[in-house]
């Protein structure tokens, strides 16, 4: 080394400590959250709280709001911590400094700049600016992924990375995963970056413990890349992530039976048309994205056997041709051509064919679809339904109305059908059950008024037959409907429609049970002994109750054999009573193991035992009300909950929000899409009405799922009326409860609370995560 260079970076070694001395006094946590010195720490979390809600890179769109938002918590975490803030106050650091800090790198970087030192001569980044910052636009947040990218993950998989700094092997590999991520987010998959160093809580709920890992999520389940990081392996690990079965190989044998399907499928069935010998990616992206709207399949036109169905159809075997069919398998009711198929492209010719000309109603959320709520009077959607049966009976209305439908197609006019039988429910409430529609089908026009069910309809004087005369009939009703909305006369409430095509309960249980079986499989041999202990643990606990109660059953049974044998009364007696515990026991199968609702209120002396020290598997269900509203929505509350109660892991409470309003506000700003922060400059937001809010608290790990309360409003009908405490007869009273409007409206908060509590116990809500539980002041 030449004595001029080594004098340099001997220079430049003992300036770096003054260097790191100086870089943290420019950072002052007090200035950073606008507190003074002297500010208690209830004044700090005060202030932490608001500039959070203000500067959450989820609320604020400003380009710096991420970096402001990493200020402000390393300010909170200095100033809350006592010991943490007496050393920044004596010595203007907290004492925690690894490394190089932002500030310390802003100094080294002027320095170097100033004395042009060369970084290539330690061969390291330091000067991590010009380090590629394509990741920037996929970084995730907790909330952020917890809320819209888990929910996505339905619709598309997901390929992450975890990295941090100073992370060599992420360096390695970002030439591959730039690459990748470009080629794959163009084809349809999402794409997210985690930052294990500012997520650390994200990182730890995904499972990493290194960096770099990448992982692939899908329908809200994560699996880990274990492969080497090259392009065709990351292609082919996404590809494996997708359902085997989304798109079908047609050839000239099955194309007929496949496009028929239509019939029990209740979808328009897709076929692409092209010379590759597999499926592209792009195409089973696609069909995962719309497998819950159309069917899809695939004709390699250079294969052997597909002659047939590409002179069928008039195919140019040397260009990409998608075809959507739907009643008419003959002919395609929408063609698409390109030399290159694009994902808009696509994407915007299936959104216009997701349905078919009448489509059956065959789940409530196809219906709520087909047949939206008004908005305004300028967006009116009406659906003209033809309630009919199954069978050749049937099948000449139902071809009349499939051309009438076709040739009476309107942006504002939706056609479906739906079978009487398997909707009984829906059909009575518009047909009133008359007796000359009965075995004969029938047309109805509505319009949806709210989403509790409400519709205006009208529904054809005679039975549709499928006549010149019908159709005259109807078409001037749609005629007449266009300039007078109040033609609908009638009103009525509907009930949400069966889901037809729902799996079977062994059929969901089967899925479920292979898919636990592949995540062991996958654990024993790729996941590390912190992965693992959850099972192990499990496997242990089950042995060891096993050969508990073996020797425990050994010891009770040799201690009968040294008994005396009974008398006769006496065993007379005791067989009686074995009968009597028989039936009491089959009863108690059937009925909560209680006479009561339990539910005691959470108050700051049992907070801690009764939702922070909570034991595993255990939940405590909150009910949130006024000391005004607490007699009728505590009896309402006990109604809704008492079938629950025979379960041991669930616990039931109250919180008054007179007193604690401050901690059930923390808790819903992690339910962002349920309950959004109310804005600091909103004079209201602290007068906002939680009552009949219940959480289901899930003290372990430290999970809530939400309720909100039922509004009145949308029940299209007369106010619930004052209930019979049937199911509590033999509970203790106090009272009679008060039967005012008043009561009566705050009840209906609670309306369904009973179905929300079986979606609790099948684990199927959406679960908010926080980071620990607030204290209860």
């Amino acid at each position: 080394m030449e004595p001029g260079r080594a004098g340099w970076l001997l220079l430049l070694l003992l300036l770096l400590p003054a260097l790191g001395a100086a870089a943290p006094g420019e950072f002052d946590p007090y200035r950073v959250l606008g507190v003074g010195r002297s500010s208690s720490q209830a004044d700090i979390k005060k202030a932490y709280k608001r500039l959070a809600r203000e500067w959450h890179p989820d609320k604020n769109k400003d380009p710096g709001a991420e970096d402001k938002f990493i200020q402000i918590s390393k300010a909170y975490e200095i100033l809350s911590n006592e010991e943490k803030r007496a050393n920044f106050d004596r010595y203007g650091d907290a004492g925690e400094s690894q490394g190089f800090s932002q500030q310390q790198h802003r100094q080294f970087h002027r320095f170097h700049d100033g004395f042009y030192f060369d970084e290539s001569f330690f061969h390291f980044p330091f000067n991590s600016e010009r380090r590629d910052t394509s990741d920037e636009k996929y970084l995730l947040h907790f909330s952020h992924y917890v809320n819209e990218i888990v929910p996505d993950s339905f619709k598309k998989p997901y390929l992450i990375k975890i990295t941090s700094d100073w992370c060599f092997s992420c360096i390695h590999i970002e030439p591959v995963w730039k690459e990748v991520a470009q080629e794959l987010e163009a084809l349809g998959a999402g794409i997210g970056v985690v930052h294990a160093g500012y997520e650390r809580r994200l990182a730890h709920h995904l499972g990493a413990h290194s960096t770099p890992t990448l992982l692939g999520l899908i329908n809200g389940k994560i699996t880990f890349f274990h492969n080497a990081v090259v392009r065709e392996n990351l292609r082919q690990f996404v590809e494996n992530l997708l359902p085997g079965n989304l798109v079908e190989k047609i050839t000239d044998k099955n194309y007929i039976r496949f496009l028929s399907d239509w019939r029990k499928d209740n979808k328009p069935h897709v076929l692409l048309f092209d010379h590759m010998p597999v499926v592209p990616l792009l195409y089973k992206l696609t069909a995962f994205a719309y497998r819950d709207y159309l069917s899809f399949g695939y004709v390699y036109v250079g294969l052997r056997g597909t002659e047939e169905l590409s002179s069928q159809y008039n195919i140019n075997v040397y260009t990409p041709t998608m075809m959507i069919f739907k009643e008419h398998i003959d002919r395609p009711a929408d063609v698409v051509q390109a030399r290159e198929m694009k994902k808009q492209l696509i994407d915007d010719f299936l959104s216009q064919n997701k349905f078919l000309m009448v489509a059956r109603l065959t789940s409530q959320r196809l219906f709520q679809e087909l047949c939206p709520v008004k908005k305004s009077h300028r967006q009116r959607k009406h659906c003209v339904v033809l309630l009919t049966g199954e069978g050749e009976k049937f099948a000449e209305a139902y071809e009349s109305f499939l051309t009438f439908a076709v040739a009476n197609t309107k942006d504002t006019l939706k056609f479906v059908h739906i079978y009487s039988d398997r909707q009984p429910e829906f059909a009575d409430a518009l047909l009133m059950d008359e007796e000359k529609y009965r075995g004969r089908s029938a047309v109805v026009i509505l319009e949806r008024r709210n989403n509790a069910g409400k519709i205006a309809y009208k529904a054809l004087e005679e039975p549709w037959q499928g006549s010149k005369e019908d159709n005259f009939i109807l078409l001037d009703l749609l005629d007449q409907l266009r300039t007078d909305p109040g033609l609908l006369s009638s009103e009525t409430v509907v009930a949400d429609l069966n889901d037809e095509l729902a799996p079977m309960f062994l059929i969901r249980w089967f899925y479920s049970s292979l898919d636990y079986i592949s995540d062991c499989w996958d654990s024993l041999f790729h996941s590390n002994w912190r992965e693992m202990m959850p099972l192990l643990s499990l496997l242990f606990s089950a042995l060891f109750i096993l050969f508990g109660t073996i020797i425990v059953q050994a010891f009770s049974d040799s201690s009968d054999t040294r008994d005396s044998p009974p008398s006769g009364k006496e065993e007379t007696a005791a067989k009686t009573e074995k009968n009597d515990a028989n039936f009491s026991k089959e009863s108690n199968s059937r009925i909560p193991k209680k006479g009561f609702v339990e539910v005691t209120e959470l108050t700051d002396i049992n907070y801690t035992s009764n939702l922070v020290r909570l034991r595993p598997g255990h939940m405590n269900v909150v009910l949130i009300l006024s000391n005004s509203t607490k007699t009728p929505l505590l009896q309402k509350f006990a109604l809704e909950v008492y079938t629950f109660t025979g379960s041991s892991s669930l616990h039931f409470s109250f919180l008054s929000l007179d007193k604690h309003r401050e901690w059930l506000e923390y808790l819903l700003e992690f339910a962002q899409d349920a309950a959004p922060i109310p804005n600091q400059y909103d004079k209201h937001f602290l007068e906002r009405d939680y009552t009949g809010y219940v959480l289901a608290l899930n003290g372990h790990k430290k999970y809530f799922c939400l309720f909100k309360p039922h509004r009145s409003g949308d029940e299209g009908g007369t106010p619930g009326l004052c209930e019979d405490y049937d199911a509590l007869q033999h509970a203790e009273t106090r009272g009679k409860s008060s039967c005012s409007p008043g009561s009566r409206s705050i009840k209906n908060k609670l309306h369904k609370l009973s179905f929300w509590m079986e979606r609790l116990l099948e684990g199927s809500l959406q679960r908010f995560y926080i980071p620990s539980w607030p204290a209860l002041d």
